[in-house]
C-alpha cells in the first residue's frame, strides 16, 4: 500500500472542545496521526510525501473567500490585540439574506459551523498539507495505482465548500474525488466514519457525477444532528445521487456489514470509475466519541468487503480517536482490504 503522509499535520494542535457546555481538551490531537503513521511503518508500507500540486485541488472544491479566510484568519485575529490563543467563533449567522462581514470576528462566525474547529497559528498550513495528501493519493490512482491511503490530518468530511466544522477545515475526500473526475466521468465516495459526512454531502448535493454514500450513527441523537437523515437524497441534477444509511446507536459488526451491502448496491448501479473511502475508525466500540460498536476484527471484514468491489480505491483518513486499539484498527482494515484485492 502506498501511503501519503505529511508531518506538517502537527502544526495544528487544537486545545478547545466544548462538550455539553464544558470546555474540554480536543479529541483531535496530533498523536492520532503519529499512531497511524507508526502502524503503516510497522506494516512496511511505502510512505510518500505529498506532491507539490499547489492550490488548485483545494480551489476546485472550496470558495475563494473561504480559502482567503483560512489563510488570513490567524494574523487578523492576532491583530485584534486582546484575542485568545485560538480562533473560536462566538456568533453564527443564520445566513439567509445576511451580508458578509469585514471583521475577523464576524468572518469566523460566517465560516465556522461550530466550536469544534478552533484555528491556531499553524492550522492553515496543516490543513493544506492534509488536503495535499488526499490530492496526491488521487494522483497516484490517476497514474495507474489501484489503491492508495492518504493519511490525512486534520480530517475533512465535515467541511463544506465555505465552512469549517467538526474538527475539519478542507474537505479531503471531496478534493480527492474532484481530482479523480479529471479522468473518470463518475466517482463514488463511501463514508464509513461514525459521523455523517455533512460537508461532503453539501459539496456534491446538486451533482450527478459524484455519488455520496454514508453509513453513520443516527443523527437524531448524534453529531452532526441536522444532516445525515435517510430522506436527504440530493437536489436538482443530484437528486438520487446521495444515499444516507443511518444506524441505531450501538450498532455492531453484523448489522453494520448488512447495511454496507445496501451501499454497495447503489455504488455498483452508479458504475464509478474510482472510489474514495472516507475512512473513519471512530465507529470502533471503544472510541472516545463512539456511537457504533465495530470490533477490531470487524474492520478487517469491512476492508475486505470494500476491496471486493474491484474499483481503483483511495482511502482517505477521517476520524478515529485516541484509544489503545487505534493503530490495530487501521492495520486490521488495511490487512482485510489488501487480502481481498
Amino acid at each position: 500500500m502506498k501511503v501519503v503522509f505529511s508531518p506538517e499535520h502537527a502544526r495544528h494542535e487544537p486545545q478547545f472542545f466544548l462538550v455539553r457546555g464544558q470546555p474540554k481538551p480536543s479529541a483531535e490531537q496530533p498523536e492520532r496521526a503519529e499512531r497511524l503513521h507508526a502502524a503503516v511503518t510497522r506494516r512496511g508500507d511505502e510512505i510518500l510525501a505529498p506532491a507539490g500540486l499547489g492550490a488548485g485541488p483545494r480551489a476546485a472544491v472550496h470558495t475563494p473567500e473561504y480559502l482567503r479566510f483560512l489563510e488570513e484568519a490567524w494574523e487578523a485575529w492576532q491583530a485584534l490585540g486582546d484575542s485568545g490563543g485560538e480562533i473560536i467563533a462566538n456568533v453564527h449567522p443564520a445566513r439567509g439574506h445576511a451580508n458578509y462581514p469585514r471583521s475577523i470576528v464576524g468572518r469566523a462566525g460566517w465560516h465556522m459551523a461550530d466550536t469544534a474547529c478552533p484555528i491556531g497559528a499553524g492550522t492553515f498550513e496543516a490543513a493544506c498539507a492534509s488536503a495535499d495528501a488526499a490530492a496526491t493519493g488521487a494522483a497516484l490512482l490517476l497514474d495507474g495505482e489501484s489503491q492508495a491511503y492518504a493519511l490525512c490530518r486534520p480530517p475533512g468530511h465535515h467541511a463544506y465548500a465555505d465552512m469549517a466544522g467538526g474538527f475539519c477545515f478542507l474537505n479531503n475526500a471531496a478534493i480527492a474525488a474532484q481530482q479523480l473526475r479529471r479522468t473518470h466521468p463518475r466517482v463514488a465516495i463511501l463514508d464509513v466514519d461514525v459521523h455523517h459526512g455533512n460537508g461532503t454531502q453539501g459539496i456534491f448535493y446538486e451533482r450527478a457525477d459524484v455519488l455520496t454514500v454514508s453509513l453513520h450513527a443516527e443523527p437524531l441523537d448524534f453529531y452532526p444532528f441536522f444532516w445525515g437523515h435517510a430522506n436527504e437524497r440530493g437536489a436538482g441534477p443530484g437528486e438520487g445521487y446521495n444515499l444516507n444509511l443511518p444506524l441505531p446507536i450501538g450498532t455492531a459488526d453484523e448489522a453494520w456489514l448488512a447495511t454496507l451491502e445496501q451501499a454497495f448496491a447503489s455504488i455498483r448501479a452508479f458504475a464509478p470509475g474510482a472510489l474514495v473511502v472516507a475512512l473513519g475508525l471512530d465507529a470502533y466500540e471503544g472510541d472516545p466519541l463512539k456511537g457504533l460498536a465495530i470490533t477490531t476484527p470487524g474492520f478487517a471484514r469491512i476492508g475486505a468487503a470494500i476491496a471486493r468491489l474491484g474499483l481503483p480505491t483511495l482511502l482517505v483518513q477521517e476520524g478515529g480517536y485516541l484509544s489503545p486499539e487505534l493503530a490495530d484498527n487501521l492495520v486490521s482494515f488495511l490487512d482485510g482490504f489488501e487480502g481481498a484485492r
